[in-house]
């Protein structure tokens, strides 16, 4: 079978290709994807190559499918698998394999599976370890999403405490809790307000910072300080800039300091930030993969010594964090549709991709089967004066407040991919 695919061939060096898939093995299945959303860390690969930690030194020769965060429908299971999954199966997949002890991952490692691309031959491991989970929702593009989520639950389940007099690490935030979210109203940083004020261990005081008001207002209105009190959590939006960041965060969380505090850009200044507002037993989780290894900042090791403070990161999920999420969405805990601000097609991956850090907004999201421009939602009532299907699709997220939704995504897969729609 054909499949049409954007791979990495070598430093910045990414293309749309065609090309025949091997033929299925009967501990494989075969699946067709329908939707993608572009991650940072795809970003990070592309730039590095085969420098990156989880490309192949041979991509060149041998390139690799972009796209870990996908979503789409089981064709065709091989003999061994034909008990444990159904044909016309939604799936999303936890890539974090670490199978073997190795780094490779689906959208970084493989020839023949990756999020942009049409349609894939899932590796065995990928069943045997499990990582092949089903979906049930309406939305592809929400089983997309459930990837980016999975690595907030994770980082926030990676956190710690220990009592006084205990060498027991306990697991998790600190419940009731003072939390601060640096650098936070990113598409990841929506993902962990959104993830952290609905699931079942919250902090009491939330305080989310950011420069640029405009991202603060949007965060704001999507996820309220209205909505955050309703589920027992004192929620503020901080500008800190030109301001002393740390005199403002202490006056938000009045004058107390810090359980635990989330950096969401890889700055020094930020993690030295961070580090200044921790209380005793305080957790710093930098959350924010830099893209040089060499980046480093200051860290207190006074306080590390006779306060306890201490520092984790986590890089992703795991298919633990990636079922939460699945199954919070699910149950409409969770509202994916709040990172949304474009969508494109294929064709626009490789130009979309090299230049994410300089587009605005937050998820581009990516319908494999269409050809499309990149395109923000915020744009569709311009283009609607010459195209009656942007007109029909911002008529529909308006009347879901803005958000990309099931009825938008069904509308445009009938249109543009020939209704593969949920």
């Amino acid at each position: 079978m054909k499949t049409r695919a954007v791979r990495l061939h070598g430093k910045s060096d990414l293309r749309v290709d065609e090309f025949e898939l091997p033929e299925m093995k009967d501990d494989e299945i075969l699946a067709r994807v329908v939707s993608d959303s572009i991650c940072m860390s795809t970003y990070k690969a592309a730039i590095q190559g085969e420098d990156h930690k989880r490309v192949p030194a041979d991509v060149s020769e041998h390139p690799t499918i972009m796209g870990h965060e996908f979503c789409g429908e089981i064709i065709r299971i091989g003999s061994k698998w034909a008990d444990r999954y159904k044909l016309g199966q939604k799936f999303s997949v936890q890539t974090a394999l670490n199978y073997k002890g190795s780094l490779a991952a689906p959208g970084y490692s493989y020839r023949y599976i990756g999020g942009d691309s049409t349609y894939v031959v899932i590796p065995n491991e990928v069943m045997e370890l499990d990582c092949l989970l089903e979906y049930d929702g309406d939305a592809f593009f929400c089983g997309s999403l459930a990837e980016p989520y999975s690595c907030v639950a994770g980082t926030f389940h990676a956190m710690y405490h220990t009592a006084a007099g205990s060498y027991s690490h306990e697991m998790g935030i600190r419940e009731g809790g003072v939390m601060g979210i640096i650098a936070g109203v990113g598409p990841m940083g929506l993902a962990a307000i959104d993830y952290i004020i609905h699931c079942d261990r919250r902090p009491g005081t939330l305080v989310v910072t950011d420069i640029a008001q405009d991202r603060l207002d949007r965060a704001s209105a999507l996820l309220s300080a209205e909505e955050a009190e309703r589920m027992g959590v004192r929620l503020t939006y901080l500008n800190t800039a030109g301001v002393d960041a740390r005199a403002a965060m202490l006056e938000a969380s009045g004058g107390k300091m810090y359980d635990d505090v989330l950096v969401f850009a890889p700055v020094p200044a930020l993690v030295e930030l961070a580090d200044s507002l921790l209380g005793r037993d305080g957790c710093l989780n930098f959350f924010s993969g830099p893209s040089d290894p060499t980046f480093s900042a200051k860290f207190n090791f006074y306080n590390v010594h006779y306060a306890g403070t201490h520092i984790v990161g986590t890089s992703g999920g795991n298919k633990d964090d990636m079922r939460e999420s699945l199954r919070m969405m699910s149950e409409g805990r969770l509202n994916p549709a709040v990172l949304v601000t474009h969508i494109g097609g294929l064709n626009c991956v490789p130009e979309t991709t090299l230049n994410l850090p300089h587009i605005p907004g937050g998820k581009k999201l990516i319908y494999t089967h269409i050809d499309l421009p990149l395109t923000a939602i915020a744009d569709f009532e311009k283009l609607g004066g010459t195209d009656p299907l942007f007109a029909r699709l911002d008529e529909i997220c308006k009347a879901h407040g803005g958000l990309w939704c099931v009825e938008a995504e069904r509308i445009l897969l009938e249109e543009k991919a020939g209704g593969q729609s949920a």
